[in-house]
């Protein structure tokens, strides 16, 4: 839908908000997914995203097909086959869903915390940026609830807001990244080593693709600037390691901090939330 994105200044007529924190993230109510969202929909939906960064829609009762057809207005899907480890099945019959769950595809249960896929998968569990580690940013995520654990015993997504975190960054520090406009190599086998170090010892990082992208960009729909920093931000392009080191710790911990982020819960199958990682 061309013209669609660049959304600032739209009026809200369909849409309302309960706001979860001061600074972004919003629940959103009046969005019927039960049938074909209309275009001005779809628009104030674009809209909400620029504006709180994370939006909540709750009970949708979206199955697979309505989670794809809806999430392919936002543009081209990603495709899980190159993530799949040779074997493993899906769980899901369409490929643009990526599993995020913790259930063993081939027995039905949660996995073993020694397994192979749940060293991996806890690199999920580091504050990151989704696909930050591919030559083309990911631009929206759309995450929708299939089975949930029982209430209070966890399994909440975490988010921060990294515009706000910008905005409010020590004048100087803000000053030097806009001036060495620093670029972050960013690679998947690097936050999986953190996140798991002893399973993946033997892995050498440097053997992998890594892919560049700036620290500081521009968020184009809202046209704030926004820190673009993550687990999978392996070193800064042409540092010296330690300094890339303190400078990436630097930025994370600040971003990070609690005033700047907001753990969303899952209430019920089908709660869907968007967030636009750019």
């Amino acid at each position: 839908m061309p013209g669609l994105l660049l959304t600032p200044d739209t009026e809200f007529k369909t849409l309302k908000f309960k706001k979860l924190h001061p600074t972004f993230a919003a629940e959103v109510d009046g969005v019927d997914f039960s049938a074909p969202i209309p275009d001005d929909v779809f628009k104030e939906i674009l809209a909400a995203s620029a504006k709180f960064g994370v939006v909540v829609f709750r009970k949708t009762g979206l199955d697979d097909l309505g989670h794809v057809e809806f999430s392919r207005r936002f543009g081209d899907l990603d495709d899980i086959r190159p993530y799949m480890v040779n074997g493993r099945k899906p769980r899901y019959e369409y490929y643009e869903l990526f599993d995020a769950g913790n259930i063993d595809s081939e027995t039905n249960t949660v996995l073993m915390p020694d397994s192979a896929r749940a060293q991996y998968n806890k690199g999920n569990a580091l504050f990151h940026v989704d696909s930050s580690f591919n030559p083309r940013r990911a631009s929206y995520s759309i995450l929708k609830a299939h089975e949930l654990p029982p209430p209070n015993t966890g399994g909440n997504t975490g988010f921060a807001d990294s515009r706000t975190a910008f905005d409010e960054l020590d004048p100087e520090l803000k000053a030097k990244l806009l001036e060495h406009d620093y670029v972050g190599a960013h690679s998947l086998y690097s936050s999986r080593k953190k996140a798991a170090p002893e399973f993946f010892k033997d892995v050498d990082v440097t053997k992998y693709p890594m892919h560049r992208h700036r620290i500081v960009q521009r968020h184009e729909p809202s046209g704030r600037m926004n820190l673009y920093i993550a687990a999978h931000l392996d070193h800064v392009v042409d540092l010296p390691s330690t300094e890339s080191q303190e400078l990436m710790e630097k930025l994370m911990d600040h971003v990070t901090q609690e005033k700047y982020t907001l753990s969303i819960p899952w209430n019920d199958p089908g709660d869907l939330v968007i967030w636009d990682n750019t």
